[in-house]
C-alpha cells in the first residue's frame, strides 16, 4: 500500500500502476491532512487485516551489500523492530537509548540533550497490534500521531527488538532540499562507477522470480532512453521467450 497525499496520488499511479510490470500487487489510499507517521498504520488497517507488516517512509533510502538479507534476519514474529544508525546530529531524530546489554531503555522525539547517537530509521516491522495501537494514541504537542508513540507501546510491554544498521549502509533521509541533492550524488557516483541501477524495481523483481523475462522485455520497451538499454541488457543475448 501506497500512502500519499491527495494531489500527488496521481503522479505515483503513473509512474508504478497496479504493480503488475513487478510481479506484486499495489493499491493506494490518501492521508487527507498530515497528521502523523502512525496515521498510515490506521489508514491501513483494513488493507493489513490482522497480518503483520513493514512501513517505510517515503523519503528514506537505505543501501548497502547484503542489506536485504540483513533486513529479512532481523525481523521478528512478533512485537516491534526497529532499525537504528549512528548519526553526528542525533537532535534531529527520533533517538533510542540502550541499556548496557544492549536492550532498548527509552525513546525520545528530537531531544535537546540526546543520551544516544542512535537514530531511528524509516523503516519500522510492526506485528498485528500495530493500527489497534496507533488507534488508541493521543495527538502530540505538535497535534500529530507520532510513529515513537506507537513505539513506546512496544516499548512499554517489552516488545521493542531493535538492529543496528551496520558502518557499510548507507541511510539517506532526503526530507530537505540538501538532503535530497547529497543522496542524488551518492546514487549517481555508484551507478557510474559500477554500470549497476540502485533500486531497479524490474531487476528486483527477475531476480525474486516474480517476473519472467518476458515480462522484462515488455517493460524495457516502454523507455526510449538509457535505462530501457540497461533493462534489456538484464535478459542477455541468449535469451528466449
Amino acid at each position: 500500500m501506497i500512502i500519499t497525499a491527495e494531489k500527488d496520488q496521481s503522479q505515483f499511479k503513473a509512474l508504478l500502476g497496479d504493480g503488475s510490470n513487478f510481479g506484486i500487487s499495489l493499491v493506494y489510499e490518501i492521508q487527507e491532512e498530515p497528521k502523523g507517521l502512525a496515521q498510515a498504520l490506521t489508514i491501513g488497517k483494513e488493507f493489513l487485516g490482522g497480518s503483520a507488516c513493514l512501513l517505510i517512509l517515503g523519503d528514506n533510502i537505505f543501501h548497502g551489500a547484503g542489506l536485504g538479507q540483513e533486513l529479512q534476519r532481523s525481523i521478528p514474529t512478533q512485537g516491534s523492530h526497529i532499525f537504528t544508525y549512528a548519526v553526528s546530529n542525533p537532535e534531529d531524530y527520533g533517538v533510542l537509548t540502550l541499556s548496557e546489554n544492549g536492550t532498548p531503555i527509552a525513546i525520545e522525539e528530537k531531544p535537546q540533550n540526546p543520551k544516544s547517537n542512535l537514530a531511528i530509521t524509516g523503516l519500522y516491522y510492526f506485528d498485528s497490534h500495530a493500527s489497534d495501537y496507533a488507534a488508541a494514541i493521543s495527538p502530540s504537542h505538535r497535534g500529530e500521531l507520532e510513529i515513537t508513540s506507537v513505539l513506546q507501546v512496544y516499548l512499554n510491554k517489552e516488545e521493542l527488538t531493535v538492529t543496528n544498521l551496520s558502518r557499510g549502509t548507507a541511510w539517506l533521509d532526503t526530507g530537505t532540499v540538501d538532503s535530497l541533492q547529497n543522496a542524488s550524488t551518492y546514487i549517481r557516483v555508484i551507478e557510474q562507477r559500477t554500470g549497476l541501477k540502485i533500486g531497479c524495481l524490474e531487476e528486483i523483481a527477475l531476480g525474486m522470480n516474480w517476473i519472467s523475462g518476458s515480462v522484462l522485455l515488455e517493460n524495457h520497451s516502454k523507455y526510449k532512453n538509457e535505462y530501457g538499454k540497461y533493462l534489456y541488457s538484464l535478459i542477455g543475448e541468449d535469451f528466449e521467450k
